[in-house]
């Protein structure tokens, strides 16, 4: 709350309180606004949206309509109601002259535009700000809210463009460290780690209280590794998640150390990171990575009884989905093929679409491998209709299902799945083995069907079927 918190002015029935002399003094439309305003300052958006209707609605002549129509647009976008926030916008655009700084209500209707996802008419509106007002003062926002338009369409040279345009023609700008942050990031994404390094470091000594800041450390520690100084990079990981060990991104940054060190075989080093892990208060975070550095330094039975806690004390953590996953998977790669079934299943309850997806694609190749068809077909069904299926999983579970298909004998339905796999997989040699099932079921097809003579059946010596093998991805 502000120091001019509403609460001096307005008792709960929205009535000025604190100078009963101003109460009388003020007309009824200035109390509206006083009040409307004064709400929005503090974050109550309820009271303000009420307070700026009300005026609008009873008082259309007052003098202040045009400066409560473009408050009125804030409001409603603080409230997230983008239709009626882009209304008033676009309202307060009428009046002459227009309410605020010079296209200040034309800025927000494309910030509107921008949050209700319309991002080719929002970067019409920051583009026409630019060509037709570039001194105005909603400019460096425009530039801003045109790199942001970029990155959202995946366009990230784009965006790295008008990142730097703040920085270069709006120093002083507000937005300036978020712009640093986001380029340097937006580099990192294009493969620029060195470019990204210098502006990251730039940030971390610059704005030390920036909000961003410990995701700043964390994209410096990524970069620095990613542009060959691994050395630095694990120091400076390290030292993000010692200073915010609860942040959301800690996890991650841990899990790059540990991924650094097994890439340099820096076995001593590990040790050391695992009893730092093994000594922590157990949490869901914690006992994933003590088993993965466990697995890292062939220490098996420490692997399995972390994740085995893990799996115990945190059923419903997104870690724990992907700790079954992983483990069915190295089951499935010992041929254990009920444990690998038993595992998949629980990852396939995962809150995470991408591991949710690929246990349904191992549970499917498990049971296979038990002769399951059924059972199999099912799962690779579930796969197919997992939200975000990385497409390689996909041509996977379709891979599968054909194979299930053809241990049924029902060679029409696996020879059509065969034909989009071979077809439409990106994945040559799982395109490649689609192709050789094809063939042997069309041979298959052919080799039991009637004769066409029925008088004189004659029985076709039966062809030879290429040896089944799995699809890829199973062994």
């Amino acid at each position: 709350m502000k120091p001019t918190s509403l609460r001096v002015f307005v008792s709960a029935l929205g009535v000025l309180v604190a100078w009963p002399s101003l109460a009388l003094a003020v007309g009824e439309p200035e109390r509206l606004w006083t009040v409307g305003d004064r709400a929005f300052q503090d974050g109550l958006y309820g009271v303000s949206r009420r307070m700026l209707e009300r005026l609008v609605e009873r008082y259309p002549t007052d003098g202040r309509i045009p400066d409560a129509t473009l408050l009125l647009g804030k409001v409603r976008l603080s409230q997230g109601q983008h239709d009626a926030a882009l209304q008033a916008f676009r309202q307060a655009q009428t009046f002459s002259p227009s309410p605020g700084r010079p296209d200040e209500a034309r800025f927000w209707e494309g910030e509107t535009l921008f949050r209700m996802k319309r991002f080719p008419e929002a970067r019409a509106i920051y583009d026409r700000i630019l060509a037709e007002s570039p001194s105005s003062p909603s400019a460096p926002d425009a530039v801003y809210g045109l790199a942001w338009v970029n990155l959202e369409l995946k366009r990230r040279d784009q965006a790295v463009t008008e990142f730097r345009r703040i920085l270069s023609n709006y120093p002083e700008h507000a937005n300036v460290p978020s712009a640093t942050f986001y380029l340097a990031r937006t580099l990192l994404e294009l493969k620029r780690a060195d470019e990204a390094v210098g502006l990251l470091r730039g940030f971390v000594a610059r704005y030390t209280d920036h909000r961003l800041l410990p995701e700043a450390r964390y994209t410096l520690g990524q970069a620095l590794i990613a542009g060959g100084q691994s050395d630095e990079g694990v120091a400076e990981l390290r030292a993000f998640a010692k200073a915010y060990p609860n942040h959301d991104l800690a996890g991650g940054a841990r899990r790059s150390v540990v991924d650094t060190l097994v890439r340099q075989g820096k076995k001593n080093e590990l040790a050391e990171e695992y009893k730092v892990l093994a000594s922590q208060p157990a949490t869901a975070e914690s006992l994933y990575d003590a088993g993965l550095v466990a697995g890292k330094i062939g220490r098996p039975r420490d692997a399995d009884t972390a994740w085995a806690r893990l799996r115990k004390d945190f059923p419903d953590h997104p870690l724990t989905g992907r700790v079954s996953l992983e483990m069915a998977q190295s089951a499935f790669a010992k041929n254990s093929y009920k444990d690998a079934s038993t595992l998949a299943r629980a990852a396939s309850r995962s809150p995470e679409d991408a591991v949710r997806g690929e246990a349904f694609v191992l549970l499917g190749e498990s049971e296979l491998k038990q002769r399951r068809a059924a059972a199999a077909i099912t799962a690779f069904k579930s796969a197919a209709e997992a939200p975000g299926l990385d497409p390689a999983m996909r041509f996977r579970a379709l891979a599968g299902t054909g194979l299930a298909h053809e241990e049924q004998k029902q060679y029409g339905r696996a020879a059509k799945l065969y034909e989009e796999v071979a077809a439409k997989s990106p994945d040559k040699t799982l395109a490649s083995w689609a192709k050789e099932r094809l063939a042997a079921v069309n041979a298959a097809a052919r080799s039991e069907a009637p004769p066409a003579d029925k008088a004189t059946p004659k029985k076709a010596a039966p062809e030879k079927t290429a040896p089944k093998k799995s699809p890829g991805g199973t062994k």
